[in-house]
């Protein structure tokens, strides 16, 4: 049998520094055929010439914006050319972010589990921090909508919580097994490309925050199945700002995350700017008609007085 064609769309998370030890750890460590879209979003000059050389040494599609966009933004760049120009050669697409570096087997144990489940969303278990697949960020988890009526107003909430967090893969080894779950982080996300056919792409109103919660809600809702399948693995370099808001400079357990260079700096100010933060957090309230509770509240509250 034939196998399913599989294609990667690489995308910025907050920076560019990690651009080459992430694109080199893809082609060394990936086990299964693929093709690659590659999204450049305004990087700084030697990231460009890097990727340019790149793409023509390992002929992949590399596209380029002229000015910042988000991340969610850049995704769909890749998919509107992916559907655009091979609308039905490719049976996955997988979500990559730029500074994700990924253990050999890792599509290859996606696919899998696509396959053998039906799933609509796939994500690996995903690590953070150096050194890599050690420690672990998410490995799905619980996502749902709660509805509660309280002198006679109903109140619509988002219940959620993460698995494994902040656990050594090492101290868990009973529980990184395929399992069914309600999310997986933009980290890495194998998707079944039929699904963009069925609910369109992914929503651009989400620019800064929970844009996974928002496409796993929307996948349930058209009847899609989510699974964390935690024999793949993958590691993320990211400063993890949804982790720690407190500054630049974060550790995740005993792992210290990396440094910026002077030329992340724009990009990543404009990627978790107050704005696109406040935006993304109405939206998803009203598009899911959700009560504004204190967790809006206190994000809210915390973000105008940034900007203030």
């Amino acid at each position: 049998m034939s196998q399913p064609k599989v294609a990667l769309i690489v995308g910025p998370r907050e920076r560019f520094s990690s651009t080459q030890t992430s694109l080199e750890s893809i082609y060394r460590d990936t086990d299964y055929p693929f093709d690659l879209i590659y999204v450049n979003v305004c990087s700084p000059d030697p990231v460009r010439r890097y990727l340019e050389t790149q793409a023509q040494e390992k002929q992949f599609k590399l596209l380029h914006t002229d000015y910042y966009i988000s991340p969610t933004e850049a995704k769909n760049v890749g998919l509107r050319y992916l559907l655009s120009h091979h609308k039905d050669a490719y049976k996955y697409v997988v979500f990559i972010e730029n500074d994700v570096i990924v253990k050999r087997g890792w599509l290859t144990k996606l696919v899998e589990c696509a396959e053998e489940t039906g799933a609509a969303i796939v994500g690996p278990l995903t690590c953070i921090g150096q050194p890599a697949h050690q420690v672990i960020h998410n490995a799905g988890g619980k996502s749902y909508i709660t509805t509660e009526v309280k002198d006679g107003k109903t109140r619509r909430y988002i219940y959620q919580s993460a698995a494994l967090t902040g656990q050594a893969v090492a101290d868990v080894p009973d529980k990184l097994h395929r399992k069914k779950t309600d999310y997986v982080e933009f980290h890495c996300m194998l998707v079944r490309t039929q699904v963009f056919e069925e609910i369109g792409l992914l929503d651009e109103g989400m620019l800064a925050t929970r844009e996974h919660i928002d496409f796993c809600f929307m996948v349930t809702q058209a009847g899609g199945k989510i699974y964390s399948e935690r024999n793949a693995v993958i590691t993320t370099d990211t400063i993890g700002i949804e982790t720690n808001q407190t500054g630049l400079v974060n550790w995740f357990g005993d792992v210290q995350l990396p440094d910026f260079e002077w030329s992340d700096l724009p990009y990543f100010m404009v990627r978790w700017n107050d704005a696109w933060d406040l935006a993304s957090l109405h939206h998803l309230r009203q598009k899911w008609n959700l009560t504004e509770d204190e967790y809006f509240k206190k994000t809210l509250q915390k973000s105008r007085c940034s900007s203030s």
